[in-house]
């Protein structure tokens, strides 16, 4: 428990303090309007007592004195209950009083109109007085006067001798008040789970620090998708504004796929999607109806050694494919010669040899990089393994280009390649032999990459979308998604430059690299 106590306690504190000063308004409320009931009804009564005494003949006649006039003043005061019934003469000096040191002094009248022949109601010293003048026998002149009153009552004795007992309706307001409060204080105790101020405080700090201090990024949604946290690594990994917080996801600058995925529309365990140059996997767990949290993970560098290893798996699938081919021609050689046939032998071994040497030197004399013509050379056995056919675009033509550019030549024509055997091995007809035709054009501030094959083509509906979520040829005959054709876009848009796919007879993707 903290120094300042319990939040349960500081709670019912502050109701108390809330219902005792909702109290006092009140206690101050019913004393006065009790003051005002009691002269009220009080100064009607001490008026009429006045009145009554003053109508008394005894009082008007002038030869009685004090002792003659005690009698009907104290008689009046008995039986109405006022306090005091005081018979003056016209000098204002006291003839009867129920107080004997009050005789033969001066009547304070105050601001009474009881002089000039009119009866008066007021407050004096603290009483509530009826002033009541006596007039002689014509009637025009006040010979003596007659002040009837009750003392007011304190505070305290207000309340009490209020006709709605006040003070026992303040009691019992203040037992509901109370125990209102103490429950409140209970059910405010039971929604923070039993936590302390200090305990809720410190909770929110664990959280600040290890949302900003994991490596993964941490995304929290409510049910209209705006963002209502974002730690650090999600606004790097996204690349979110400062203002991201409080916002909807339809109006961050995201591509389609990612707003898909914060969203809820796509689902799916380990999404992949691409930002910035950089490889996210993302997951988005719903909680119930008050949203969702969406974790993010870079995976840029595994993703690197993931096409590291591709690229050696291409390589030795291009080995194995020459291979198997090497043993076939040696098995078809052996067998010829055991036959004897020996023109034969020549023939095939010609054939072979004009046909490779054929594709080498095309691929020589039209492109001048090495690593592009190796690639090319290499990508003939492998179609060949699989049935494709593989040639260039009669003009294509390419000189030797920059590393950098070199690099990106191979990664989009080795995946476009693989894309379109991919598609045409899943499309066979008849033993129908598929083709596929490469070309690469040297332009002034670009090279121009077009590979086309013999396929079924690309649906025009997902003619956009397979860049965007990253599918391959293979992947999309599956339902599945991959990388190659995001890799490719990635690769061209880095550079400044673009790809597009359309259909006539078959796909037709075209890149577009600037130097």
């Amino acid at each position: 428990m903290g120094a300042r106590g319990s939040l349960a306690r500081q709670l019912l504190v502050w109701q108390l303090v809330v219902v005792t000063c909702l109290l006092c308004a009140v206690g101050v409320l019913a004393v006065t309007q009790a003051g005002n009931n009691f002269r009220t009804t009080e100064g009607r009564r001490a008026l009429s007592v006045a009145e009554s005494v003053a109508a008394q003949g005894i009082v008007g006649d002038l030869e009685n004195g004090p002792f003659e006039l005690n009698a009907p003043a104290e008689t009046a005061r008995s039986f109405s209950g006022v306090d005091f019934v005081v018979i003056a003469g016209a000098d204002r000096y006291v003839l009867a009083s129920p107080y004997p040191d009050q005789l033969r002094t001066l009547l304070d009248i105050g601001d009474s109109t009881v002089l000039s022949g009119r009866s008066w109601v007021g407050e004096l010293d603290g009483s509530i007085v009826a002033h009541v003048p006596v007039l002689d026998e014509k009637g025009g002149k006040v010979v003596r006067m007659v002040a009837a009153g009750s003392k007011s009552p304190g505070f305290f004795a207000g309340v009490l001798d209020s006709p709605d007992n006040a003070l026992r309706v303040l009691g019992v307001a203040l037992v509901i008040g109370v125990s209102g409060s103490l429950l409140l204080a209970r059910r405010v105790k039971n929604q923070t789970l039993g936590l302390e101020p200090h305990e809720i405080t410190a909770l929110v700090e664990n959280r600040e620090a290890l949302l900003h201090g994991i490596k993964e990024g941490v995304v929290g949604l409510d049910p209209q998708h705006r963002i209502t946290l974002v730690n650090d690594q999600a606004r790097e990994l996204l690349a979110l504004p400062e203002d991201a917080v409080g916002r909807s996801v339809e109006d961050l600058d995201l591509n389609e796929r990612i707003r898909d995925l914060l969203t809820g529309r796509a689902t799916g365990a380990d999404q992949i999607v691409l930002r910035q140059g950089k490889v996210l996997t993302l997951n988005r767990m719903p909680i119930d109806v008050r949203g969702a949290v969406v974790t993010l993970r870079d995976r840029t560098d595994l993703m690197t050694l993931r096409d590291e290893l591709d690229a050696s798996r291409h390589a030795t699938d291009t080995l194995r494919a020459q291979a198997h081919e090497f043993s076939n021609r040696l098995h078809t050689i052996s067998g010829l010669l055991e036959l004897g046939e020996y023109e034969e032998v020549r023939g095939y071994v010609s054939r072979i040899s004009s046909a490779q040497g054929e594709w080498r030197a095309e691929v020589g004399s039209r492109v001048g990089d090495p690593a592009v013509a190796a690639l090319l050379i290499a990508k003939a056995s492998l179609a060949a393994e699989r049935g494709v056919g593989l040639r260039m675009a009669p003009d294509s033509e390419l000189d030797r280009v920059e590393d950098a550019l070199s690099t990106d030549l191979v990664t989009v024509l080795g995946n476009l390649v693989d894309n379109a055997l991919d598609a045409l091995s899943l499309n066979k007809q008849g033993g129908e032999q598929g083709w596929i035709e490469v070309g690469v054009w040297q332009e002034e501030d670009e090279v121009r990459v077009e590979v086309r094959d013999s396929g079924p083509g690309v649906a025009p509906e997902i003619a956009e979308e397979v860049f965007e979520h990253g599918f391959t040829t293979k992947a999309a005959a599956h339902g599945q998604r991959g990388l190659g054709l995001a890799l490719i876009r990635q690769a061209c848009v880095r550079r400044g430059g673009s790809v597009e796919v359309h259909n006539s007879g078959g796909a037709v993707f075209t890149a577009r690299l600037p130097r």
